[in-house]
């Protein structure tokens, strides 16, 4: 009987190639490198902390923990589910009395569309009654639905319509499913200071705990609210938005355990709100290596039951990333965002509408934001597979490291006395800004790339609604802060550049466009390839660019510039013909045109002396350089 093609012949695939050990790759490696220094050219430092090299293999698991767990087992790096990936599709809704009929509607006809999960954000200066509640909830299915409250210092009264309203529908209490949102720590976090309802920690942790004893009946309904979303949109890395989010849920382990509640219970009754942010990989090994951190630090307190051990997290896509201009680009972005989220296992997700950085989203931008996660489901299958990264020698390897990170700075917060205390210190803040500092520089050097706002924008988009000042600040801090002098700041980080393209854009309702013109010149492919990389500069400030083929002589060049009545003359040519053709260039349009060198050529010092002053070149602060543009431009 021939063997070789039956079924139950089990063979190696490949195994007719010669396995290929790393000294092997490392060789071929460095021949390629031609000498060049392998560290600089092919480790990537993170903002996390750690290096990512080119290549993993096998062998780079050897010294990993975690790999022996599986799906649902402690310390649920794998996720906390057994047999599939399934999440809730969230959607929040703000609500007032106003509104509350209309919200409700909403809602039901959400439900039809693929929604499963609510966050109900109440204004906080209203008070609403049961009445109100009963509305608001009128045939919704509760126990096939999650219902999320995001309503401050609300969440206990909220909490007592709720248990009333179950008992009045004889609902069972293991199927409702949601969160009361209580977080002190969060606001204390953005505002300085405790809410007006709780003035002192005492009060706020008391209330906490009282929240959290009152829900032990329904273990589907979490009552405190550890906000490390904010930590994401201040500019925080994913290792220090992971490492201050478990401090912030220590903080309450031990507050709480002072009052006499049981771990587990305190635990069992917290929620983890976490962004999904841009960096693909690194935010799936976030995820995973937030639970199994979590786990071990429940575990620590004394509990026993694994099942305590469980975090509960709803992922929602960053404000950080979104932009104003090019807008539709943020459908990629938080697309990639909710791709890393649901992959690592994340219990509910919301993705934020593209259009949501200009303060109130459409009815258009709403259903692709939930057809983002429905193509993510029903399309991709993505809630069949459960951790689906598993055993992947990248992600595996990323996800040790970022706990490693993570463990590292949430071990010195905890060493400036918990969270609590680290806060009013000014610890936390301090870290997240000094990374937001360096995150912000990296986007005016154009090191890292906001697609559309500084890099590739859309030539002849014009921002032609009136947007809000404070859109457009990266400085939201409230005022009158009490226990923190410095609370922490969220913001976008193409602020500053929309900012800049709005005021050009603002200028030129009354006045003209200012023009940046292209005096190619000289060699073809510098020429090209300058003017192109000057257009995309000058555009994104929103000035007008205009390109040229080439001009043959100086004196054509120059007579095209002036005709063009541009503010700015680009000289595009090589580095050599730069010396030459350069200040005869100068000398005929100084006065009449700003100058500026596309490159930064050898002759630069020369050139200077002769007196061109502006270049711009990759190392340029494209930020600061535009503003000192349209200073000359007379915007500023």
């Amino acid at each position: 009987m021939d063997t070789k093609n039956s079924p139950n012949t089990k063979e190696k695939l490949f195994s007719e190639f010669p396995a290929v050990t790393t000294a092997e790759w490392e060789a071929v490696i460095a021949a390629d490198l031609k000498g060049a220094d392998y560290a600089k050219k092919l480790i990537w430092k993170t903002d996390e902390g750690f290096t990512v090299k080119p290549y993993y293999r096998e062998e780079d698991l050897a010294s990993i923990q975690h790999l022996k767990s599986q799906p649902g087992q402690y310390p649920f790096v794998r996720g906390t589910k057994t047999t599939n990936n399934k999440w809730f599709i969230r959607q929040d809704l703000e609500i007032t009395q106003e509104n509350l009929s209309q919200m409700n509607e909403k809602a039901l006809g959400l439900l039809t569309k693929g929604v499963d999960s609510f966050g109900f954000i109440f204004k906080q200066e209203e008070t609403f009654s049961y009445e109100d509640f009963k509305t608001l909830l009128k045939n919704l299915p509760l126990a096939t639905t999650e219902i999320n409250f995001v309503a401050g210092h609300q969440a206990a009264p909220l909490y007592n319509y709720l248990d009333q309203y179950i008992r009045e529908h004889n609902l069972e209490n293991d199927l409702v499913r949601g969160s009361l949102g209580f977080a002190p720590l969060a606001y204390l976090t953005l505002n300085g200071k405790f809410c007006p309802q709780c003035q002192e920690a005492s009060t706020a942790f008391d209330q906490a705990a009282d929240l959290v004893g009152k829900c032990k009946p329904y273990k589907g309904l979490s009552a405190l609210s550890v906000d490390s979303l904010s930590l994401a949109n201040a500019g925080a890395t994913a290792s220090q938005e992971l490492a201050f989010a478990l401090s912030q849920g220590v903080e309450y382990l031990h507050q709480l355990t002072d009052r006499n509640l049981e771990a587990g219970l305190v635990a069992q009754k917290i929620k983890f709100e976490m962004g999904a942010g841009p960096n693909y990989f690194i935010e799936i090994a976030k995820l995973r290596a937030a639970r199994m951190l979590w786990a071990k630090i429940v575990r620590n307190f004394g509990v026993e039951n694994e099942a305590d051990c469980k975090m509960r997290i709803h992922t929602t896509t960053l404000e950080w990333n979104l932009t104003l201009y090019d807008p539709y680009v943020n459908m990629l972005r938080t697309t990639t965002e909710s791709m890393s989220a649901v992959i690592a296992g994340t219990d509910s997700h919301t993705v934020l509408p593209f259009d949501s950085a200009f303060g109130q989203a459409t009815e258009f931008s709403e259903r692709i934001a939930r057809n983002q996660q429905l193509v993510l489901k029903e399309e991709s299958n993505f809630d069949k597979l459960v951790d689906p990264s598993a055993g992947s020698y990248y992600i595996e390897s990323i996800t040790a490291a970022i706990a490693d990170e993570a463990w590292k700075l949430f071990l010195k917060t905890e060493d400036e006395g918990g969270y609590f205390c680290a806060l009013r210190k000014g610890f936390v803040q301090d870290q997240i800004e000094a990374t937001a500092r360096k995150r912000d520089q990296a986007l005016a050097l154009r090191r890292d790339i906001l697609l559309g706002t500084n890099q590739y924008p859309n030539f002849s988009e014009q921002m032609t609604r009136n947007l809000d000042e404070a859109i457009l600040r990266q400085d939201n801090t409230p005022g009158s802060p009490d226990l923190i002098t410095s609370p922490l700041r969220t913001y976008r980080g193409a602020a500053a550049f929309e900012a800049m393209r709005y005021r050009t854009d603002k200028f030129a309702k009354d006045n003209h466009r200012p023009k940046a013109f292209m005096l190619t010149i000289g060699n073809f492919g510098m020429r090209k390839a300058r003017a192109q990389f000057a257009c995309n500069f000058f555009a994104c400030a929103g000035f007008e660019v205009i390109d040229n083929n080439g001009f043959k002589t100086a004196e054509e060049g120059v007579k095209a510039a002036l005709d063009a009545k541009a503010e700015f003359t680009v000289i595009c040519s090589s580095d050599d013909e730069y010396a030459t053709l350069a200040p005869e260039i100068f000398e005929k349009i100084a006065g009449k045109s700003v100058v500026v060198i596309a490159g930064n050529p050898p002759s630069a010092d020369e050139l200077k002396t002769a007196g061109i002053k502006h270049f711009i070149h990759v190392k340029s602060n494209v930020l600061e350089t535009l503003q000192g543009f349209q200073t000359e431009a007379g915007i500023l």
